[in-house]
């Protein structure tokens, strides 16, 4: 199970989410397992045993003003019994006072204890996002990453095929890069994948003959984005003159990827194609697709309804 320790929310997001230690720092490498948020209103009152260790704890205006409204006494025995259970962080919201019979329970019990100035609402949708991306299942694959008419799109194929060079070609027709090369992939809830670059070669194309391109500097920052949804990959594979390609596109094909399933073409690459051309259209036919438009589906019904009615012969090729 992926976790990502307490300190790196802290260092990752603290501007983001205005946090402040207000105690605990030795409980920073404590590990957060879920992106499931908890608020544990009831376990103020000494009932601990649903409050879960992996989690991020939320105490809003409703928990501390009860915190500030128990009996001394008491206050203490709930503080030090909610610290024990070892959860891995307490966030306090809203910049509200925290009572110092909690600080002194997170330090003594080295629980990290955060405040934020955020209102519950927006700091829970922050941390959540951050931790979804962060614990999403993930993989590395060979290829290049670009947005075309709104659609990500990965190339595929074998090294030397003609990946970047075709990025290329599409970067100078309008269509943004996100990686190249290495493309890390991201899979948000059961079935979205995002893709993004790595930090050392973010931005960067790579052009046999050229070398290393910066795509930002070349073309803008409107040429670039930092993460797409992949909707559509492109294989690139070597013409051959004895191989079968699909010329009507009725039999969908899909490439698996952390569980997911994304639609696949095979696009053969010789001389004189413009492949550029091509996967744009590739591109807007998957788009017309989403919404419900199938030419090749379109194009059988066609014919069926001409063959019922003996306008065209059976033996069409």
């Amino acid at each position: 199970m992926k976790s990502v320790k307490v300190a790196e929310i802290l260092e990752s997001t603290g501007t983001e989410l205005q946090l402040t230690v207000l105690a605990g720092r030795g409980g920073l490498g404590r590990m957060v397992s879920t992106m499931l948020i908890q608020k544990p209103g009831l376990a103020l009152t000494g009932y601990v045993d649903f409050v879960q260790k992996g989690r991020v704890q939320i105490l809003g205006s409703t928990e501390l003003t009860f915190l500030e409204r128990m009996e001394p006494e008491a206050r203490v025995k709930a503080c030090v019994g909610f610290c024990a259970v070892d959860v891995a962080v307490i966030v306090c919201t809203k910049g509200m006072a925290v009572n110092q019979a909690l600080i002194d329970a997170c330090e003594a019990s080295g629980t990290p204890l955060f405040s934020s100035l955020q209102t519950t609402d927006v700091l829970i949708s922050r941390i959540e996002h951050w931790l979804g991306d962060r614990l999403a299942p993930q993989t590395t694959m060979h290829g290049v990453l670009l947005e075309c008419y709104g659609l990500g799109v990965l190339l595929m194929g074998k090294s030397g095929i003609g990946k970047s060079e075709l990025a290329l070609d599409l970067v100078q027709r309008g269509h943004p890069l996100v990686a190249d090369d290495i493309v890390t992939i991201r899979r948000r809830g059961a079935e979205t994948l995002y893709g993004q670059g790595s930090g050392l070669t973010r931005h960067l194309l790579e052009i046999r003959g050229l070398g290393i391109l910066n795509v930002k500097d070349l073309f803008g920052v409107t040429a670039v984005r930092e993460k797409k949804r992949i909707d559509l990959i492109a294989e690139l594979v070597e013409w051959r003159a004895d191989e079968e390609y699909d010329r009507l596109g009725l039999d969908e094909r899909f490439f698996t990827i952390l569980d997911v399933e994304v639609p696949l073409i095979t696009v053969p690459v010789r001389p004189g194609r413009d492949m550029g051309v091509i996967v744009e259209a590739a591109a807007r036919n998957q788009v017309l697709k989403s919404m419900g438009r199938n030419s090749a589906n379109e194009l059988q019904e066609r014919l069926a309804r001409e063959l019922a009615r003996g306008h065209v012969k059976d033996d069409i090729d």
